[in-house]
């Protein structure tokens, strides 16, 4: 078997991507600005003072938070969204709004809140606990509990901070690492035509699940694929949030990064999608680096920012 040659079409990616923006519109969102709080859990790094987080509603889904940075000097800026790893933590990068940048970070799915990560969310398997959200994709790639309500949520939230008045709404660029770098090449597809400048994926997961054989982080999308008695629906219903299917939509610079070292996100798989990337990109490799943040990976960033934002 050949998992690709059932892989969602273009046209298929296509539809789901409009089915996306269809149920972000039945739900818009509403958002309740917190405060700063410095006693926050599962929180990197430290904030700025103009730093508030804030909470997101949209019908029929949970709630879920961000934190919003915006740029109050001068005309309006870019928006740069970050999205979070698997585990779901929120992050700070002060560095991108003192560089001039509004910056919009996001931890869907109502995974992490300011008072700790709701666990009781997680699945229990014999590998420990995990969020859902990838083993729910394989089993049915429209639901709201899988990549499908993951996106909408951060479509709800990122509309939101495009109509601020400090941003410039055609001028929006996503960043990550792990999970959050393969959300960012997911967004900056989703958004295509509709505001999206470049795209900086860190290690990115959620590229190319055949290739990956279940290594690393790629054993949580086994999970959902083994409950499929039809293994080509499975790989079918993987592949819509499989970087992969989305590279022919990456028209725009891509910045990829790899760890050559990487036991969790592959550096085979970085390279396969960039292969496939017909558009301005580059590729980062950090010589003997396993997986995780790596803080060359955020100067990287600002100068693809520099250059593209």
């Amino acid at each position: 078997m050949n998992p690709f040659e059932y892989y969602p079409t273009s046209n298929e990616i296509q539809h789901w991507i409009d089915r996306l923006w269809e149920e972000a519109d039945k739900r818009p969102v509403t958002a309740t600005g917190l405060g700063h709080r410095g006693e926050l859990m599962n929180v990197r790094a430290t904030g700025m003072p103009l730093s508030s987080i804030h909470r997101f509603e949209q019908e029929g889904m949970r709630p879920f938070y961000g934190m919003w940075t915006p740029y109050h000097t001068g005309g309006p800026r870019p928006l740069v969204v970050h999205t979070p790893g698997y585990g779901a933590e929120m992050s700070y990068h002060p560095e991108l709004c003192r560089a001039g940048y509004n910056v919009l970070e996001l931890s869907p799915m109502g995974y992490w809140t300011p008072d700790g990560m709701a666990t009781e969310l997680q699945w229990q398997d014999e590998s420990g606990n995990i969020w859902p959200v990838l083993p729910n994709t394989a089993l049915d790639p429209f639901s709201l509990e899988s990549y499908f309500g993951w996106m909408i949520n951060a479509i709800g939230a990122i509309r939101w901070a495009m109509s601020q008045p400090s941003v410039i709404p055609d001028r929006v660029c996503f960043f990550g690492t792990s999970q959050g770098g393969g959300a960012s090449l997911l967004l900056g597809s989703i958004f295509k035509g509709r505001g999206t400048r470049c795209v900086c994926a860190d290690e990115p997961f959620l590229t190319n699940y055949p290739m990956s054989e279940w290594r690393g982080a790629y054993d949580h999308a086994r999970l959902g694929f083994e409950k499929m008695e039809d293994k080509a629906k499975a790989w079918h219903n993987l592949g819509f949030a499989d970087t992969m299917a989305h590279a022919d939509r990456m028209t725009y610079p891509v910045l990829l990064t790899l760890g050559t070292r990487d036991t969790v996100c592959p550096p085979d798989t970085v390279r396969a999608l960039f292969d496939e990337i017909d558009a301005h990109k580059a590729l980062v490799s950090f010589k003997n680096h396993g997986h995780g943040y790596q803080y060359d990976f955020i100067h990287h960033t600002m100068t693809w920012l520099s250059l593209y934002a």
